[in-house]
């Protein structure tokens, strides 16, 4: 342990600790804009300078390793005086459009100019006039809006491993492009999204599909079904001043059933059939001798990135489409038929924690019956702005349910959202299939929790099964990497594009980083997915009633000829860095 003083008041925290992490321990706020913690730790922006006694120059706080009789000075004048210039610097070459910018009210930037008292810009620098990509499905990129704080080219490098994008050129002409300047859309780029979560501004901003949402709506021609993903109901409140992880399941219903749509549904139905599909894909490698380990295929930005740096393995991702696309497929066929409906006039609209869902839903393996199986994907926030713009009052909003016939489904699929949930919800059914048994301990511990990679060894019915999650990407190129050299063996791996798997994916509520200084953000919304988990009335994907109905009428079993013309796809080999 380590004593200092921070403004005279005496802090012991750990070696190793910075500057800044003390004085956030001490409740004294340091301000940042580089800083994210755990991601981005380069002492860049210099707005986190303070004063440490003995000292010629200022120091970043977010870098400086404390020492024993530290003495430090957060709130000098002259640190005041450096911090308020050097936003004032930032803000001289900025384009200042905030009432207009989606971040506007949500943007690091702008609080602390607030916080700060800026009221003028006593500089005039020059503007340099980018032009903005939004050649992506997914991810819209403004270099007018930049601050240079590296916090994208950081999580997409060194977190996740894709280095779609970095700092080019030098000096004043320094700014984040992709190789050779081209479009994201044309890069090794896999639409996570996670650059969007770690942007402090509204220099990246998710393709916003609200208009298309509202004009089928509008359609009379339209049938239009919606549909959210499990990761949904633990942000969505978010976008209203509601806690972390709040869980807003019923009030989500009841908001979508006041915007108009014609169908409210769970993707959690859906995502029982995909345990179906891929629990019996699973028992049959193993059976039968099949290409193992089994691949979990739920995570699109997962799935493009395995295209992109392991396509020798693509044998190895489960043929089974993601949740929401199953539901998609479902819904114009076997909704369409017994409902009289052309699957032409239907419009299936997918509410996903996920940027990368963009892209996906454009994908042209993934269409059933001649047209795609879901037409338009927005995120948690897009589906906060619209229920904003249709002036729902959601804080207050009595619980709705989902609508028939798709209104019930299992704790097995509402623990999808969070990383290590496929792999749980998959164990609860196929360990019932192989003993033949309704096994009362269904809680699978060692593959919960938000570690990068966690390991665990099963068995069930005299079988042992070894097993591997791994959530953001970096993450999964290191197990792949493993698998691939012989170094490790499963049967069974479960992979997510995103760290903490799809309650922190790319389209979730936006958390700022002093927030995430104190808040295990991704720990806090996956107790919220399993609290939910346990207060289900049935928690194992083959005892829903509705997905044992519709494989009795419509799909025969699970794998069956049908089921996969319905629910499974297959995938692409891709450039390792191009599109």
């Amino acid at each position: 342990m380590v004593n200092l003083k921070i403004n005279n008041i005496d802090v012991t925290v750990p070696e190793g600790t910075t500057i800044l992490e003390a004085a956030r321990l001490a409740n004294i706020n340091i301000p940042t804009l580089c800083y994210l913690k755990d991601v981005n730790e380069i002492g860049a922006c210099r707005m986190c300078l303070v004063e440490i006694k003995g000292a010629r120059a200022l120091q970043a706080a977010c870098v400086y390793p404390v020492a024993e009789g530290l003495e430090v000075y957060t709130n000098s004048p002259k640190v005041r005086e450096a911090r308020k210039v050097t936003l004032e610097l930032i803000l001289s070459n900025h384009e200042r459009k905030c009432l207009t910018c989606v971040r506007n009210q949500n943007c690091e930037l702008q609080k602390l100019s607030e916080e700060l008292g800026v009221t003028d810009i006593r500089f005039d620098g020059e503007n340099p006039n980018y032009g903005v990509d939004d050649l992506s499905p997914s991810i819209v990129r403004d270099n007018n809006k930049c601050i240079l704080c590296r916090r994208c080219v950081s999580v997409c490098k060194n977190v996740q491993t894709v280095g779609a994008i970095d700092v080019m050129e030098r000096g004043f002409i320094s700014h984040v492009g992709c190789t050779f300047e081209k479009s994201l859309n044309e890069v090794s780029c896999v639409n996570c999204g996670q650059c969007i979560t770690a942007c402090p501004v509204g220099a990246l901003k998710e393709k916003e599909d609200i208009d298309r949402v509202w004009d089928a709506i509008a359609d009379e021609t339209k049938h239009v079904v919606v549909q959210t993903a499990p990761a949904v109901r633990v942000s969505l409140g978010e976008e209203f001043g509601m806690p972390i992880g709040t869980r807003v399941t019923g009030k989500m219903a009841a908001a979508l059933k006041g915007l108009g749509f014609d169908l409210v549904c769970d993707t959690d139905t859906a995502a029982d059939f995909t345990i179906m599909e891929e629990g019996t894909e699973l028992l049959q490698r193993i059976q039968n001798g099949g290409k193992l380990p089994l691949i979990t295929s739920c995570s699109p930005g997962w799935v493009k990135f395995c295209e992109h740096n392991f396509p020798e393995m693509l044998d190895n991702l489960s043929s089974a489409k993601s949740p929401h696309e199953m539901f998609g497929a479902l819904i114009k066929s076997y909704y369409a038929e017994k409902n009289n409906l052309d699957p032409k006039d239907i419009v299936v609209v997918s509410v996903m924690p996920c940027t990368a869902k963009k892209y996906e839903v454009a994908r042209e393996e993934l269409a059933a019956n001649g047209c795609p199986d879901v037409d338009i994907s927005i995120t948690t926030r897009e589906l906060g702005k619209m229920i904003k713009q249709a002036g729902i009052d959601f804080v207050n909003l009595p619980d709705g349910k989902f609508d028939a016939p798709f209104e019930t489904s299992t704790g097995a699929a509402v623990i999808f959202g969070a990383t290590g949930g496929v792999m749980e919800a998959a164990l609860r059914t196929v360990a019932d299939i192989l003993t033949g048994e309704d096994l009362e301990n269904i809680e699978y511990h060692d593959v919960r929790g938000t570690n990068g990679i966690k390991t665990a060894e099963v068995e069930v019915a005299g079988k042992k099964i070894r097993l591997a999650v791994a959530n953001g990407l970096g993450c999964a190129r290191y197990l792949m990497e493993q698998i691939r050299d012989g170094k490790a063996q499963y049967e069974f791996v479960e992979i997510m594009g995103c760290p903490g798997g799809c309650v922190t994916g790319g389209g979730q509520s936006i958390v700022d980083a002093k927030t995430k200084m104190s808040v295990d953000v991704k720990a806090v919304r996956a107790k919220a997915i399993y609290d939910e988990d346990k207060s289900m009335a049935i928690r194992k994907s083959h005892k829903n009633p509705v997905v044992t109905k519709i494989y009795e009428e419509y799909l025969g079993e699970p794998c069956s000829h049908k089921a996969h013309d319905l629910l499974h796809t297959h995938y692409v080999a891709r450039d390792k860095h191009y599109n």
